[in-house]
Formats: structure tokens, C-alpha cells, sequence
């Protein structure tokens, strides 16, 4: 399966009414949970593989929970939250040696590079969505992120 194929189910699962997917194909797993409109647990397999993508609309009835699904919901920090828009392993630094992006307390402007999330081998820069100060960097150096998942809180 493709990072493109994944990025697009987990959006297809955001914008349903759908609270949880599986998918499994050839010892692939994909599991996506949502509490809320928030999706709060993404599973995937290291190597990716092709497989097509069932759209949520396309699945059976019988594969949708009749419970809403029960997740670890943290606190919402206050403040602008810059969020991860890939999966992939973020680095707060352009490299081992040189100093972070940005710090807590430091003042930002709207599209100041604030991190690197690597994917698939590219290294894709995170851009402060907002001007402001850095009051809360949410994940540490070299930690795998998900699709959305908060990682600078900007006051």
C-alpha cells in the first residue's frame, strides 16, 4: 500500500461517520480508530506493498461498530496547533549535530520552518501555520508521527 493510498483512507475515515476501520490483505494490517472526529491510533506495516484502497462508503454494513469506540483523549493544549500533515519521523533539528528549528519561547513567523518530518526517504519541512511564540513541542527527536497528530503548540 502506497503513503498516498493511506493518507487518502485515513482522510476518507476522518470525513465519514465511520469510528473504526480495519483493513487485512496478504499479512497486511491497517487499523484506524477516531474518537470524535479525531482519528486517535494508526497501524500500518513497515514494508509498504500494493493493495487497493476499499473506500469506507464501498465496505459492508456489517464491518461498521455499532459502539462508538472508547480512546485515551488528551487534554487539547491552548493555543494554535501546527500538526503533522504525514506520517513519518520527525526531527526537530536539520541535522544530528546543528541546533533545532526552534525552541520553546521562541517567537515565530507564519511559514518559518519549524521541524522536518521524514517520509518515504524525503524530508519534508513543517512550516509554523501561525506567527506567535513556541510555548509546546509536543513530540521528541527521531519519534514517529501520525497523519494530524499535534506537534508545536503556538501562543
Amino acid at each position: 500500500m502506497k503513503i498516498e493510498q493511506v493518507l487518502e483512507l485515513v482522510k476518507a475515515v476522518s470525513d465519514s461517520t465511520l469510528t473504526e476501520f480495519k483493513y487485512e490483505e496478504d499479512g497486511v494490517k491497517l487499523s484506524l480508530k477516531k474518537a470524535g472526529d479525531k482519528i486517535v491510533q494508526v497501524q500500518a506495516p513497515a514494508a509498504p506493498l500494493a493493495a487497493p484502497v476499499i473506500a469506507p462508503s464501498a465496505m459492508p454494513a456489517a464491518s461498521v461498530p455499532a459502539a462508538p469506540v472508547t480512546g485515551i483523549q488528551a487534554a487539547a493544549p491552548a493555543g494554535n496547533i501546527v500538526k503533522s500533515p504525514l506520517v513519518g519521523t520527525f526531527y526537530a533539528a536539520p541535522a544530528e549535530d546543528a541546533e533545532p528549528f526552534v525552541k520553546v519561547g521562541d517567537s515565530v513567523k507564519e511559514g518559518q520552518v519549524l521541524a522536518i518530518v521524514e517520509a518515504m526517504k524525503l524530508m519534508n519541512e513543517i512550516e509554523s501555520d501561525f506567527a506567535g511564540t513556541v510555548t509546546e513541542i509536543l513530540v521528541e527527536n527521531g519519534e514517529a508521527v501520525e497523519y494530524g497528530q499535534p506537534l508545536f503548540v503556538i501562543s
